[in-house]
């Protein structure tokens, strides 16, 4: 008997992410949505130089027993996209979870993508992003502003973790050689096509001001880099703008933290973007 194709593929790439992707993985495990064509996993390691190969393989037994795919791919080139690409090759399912190694889900996450994907008109979905920020003062401050911002609580990032259906992934082929994935997938849907599902997940943030700089400065050149190569995608930005009015509010609100987050921006500013290899943190 042919085995049935699971109805949902989760991707996973992960370089160097001992440390992380068992937690990834267990945060799905712990999932409790039930469908009778299961869900797969597959983890790209990419360009690793640690045993996260390795440390994901330990969960297959754990996949198997709740009749669910564990897979783990080894690349040695350390591409993000490249691991993405790879991923799409083998997975079966018709909806498709881009999950960072770093997020961990909630238990209602993939049953809500699931009814927010089922549909054969194109979508795009993520859930509500919580940010992570565990230690350092300064990224702890960052994020009560940045969670505050209005493309963070009206919009639907993406960031670490998007979903389509089969539909929506025809929009594009394989994915091209960019710094932003989130931003160029988000943004080949028109507004309406996105939906934002009720159930979180956690995201980290870069521990470190300086840190925070280089990723916010990354950011800035993904965006840059869209704005060149696919300028038609910028019809479908619906980005909300952030009135000075209410900077002013959330700087008599939050000092400290308006403060670090402003100088976050105006370091980004000063010394402009650049191109580099992959960063934690988006």
């Amino acid at each position: 008997m042919t085995e049935p194709l699971p109805v949902l593929s989760i991707l996973i790439p992960a370089s160097n992410e001992e440390a992380l992707i068992g937690a990834c993985l267990s945060a799905v495990l712990q999932s409790d949505w039930v469908h009778e064509g299961g869900v797969e996993t597959v983890v790209i390691s990419n360009g690793s130089q640690d045993r996260t190969a390795q440390t994901a393989l330990r969960h297959q037994e754990e996949f198997a027993r709740k009749s669910w795919c564990l897979r783990v791919l080894e690349r040695e080139e350390g591409s993000k996209l490249g691991a993405l690409n790879a991923g799409d090759r083998v997975a079966r399912g018709a909806i498709r979870v881009y999950l960072d190694a770093d997020v961990e889900i909630s238990e209602r996450l993939l049953g809500n993508l699931y009814e927010a994907l089922d549909t054969p008109r194109p979508r795009y979905a993520s859930g509500q992003l919580n940010l992570f920020a565990p230690r350092t003062w300064a990224t702890r401050a960052y994020a009560r502003i940045y969670a505050q911002v209005p493309f963070m609580t009206q919009g639907v990032p993406g960031a670490g973790l998007f979903a389509v259906n089969a539909a929506g992934r025809r929009r594009w082929g394989a994915f091209p050689d960019i710094i932003s994935d989130d931003t160029f997938v988000r943004l080949s849907f028109r507004p309406e096509e996105r939906v934002r599902v009720n159930a979180p997940y956690s995201w980290p943030l870069v521990e470190g001001w300086r840190n925070l700089v280089r990723v916010r400065r990354r950011q800035n050149a993904g965006v840059d880099e869209i704005k060149t190569r696919y300028p038609e995608l910028l019809e479908n930005d619906d980005k909300p703008p952030y009135p000075a009015i209410e900077k002013v509010k959330q700087a008599f609100r939050d000092p400290v933290g308006f403060a670090v987050y402003a100088s976050v921006a105006l370091a980004v500013r000063i010394k402009g973007s650049g191109r580099s290899g992959w960063s934690r943190g988006r």
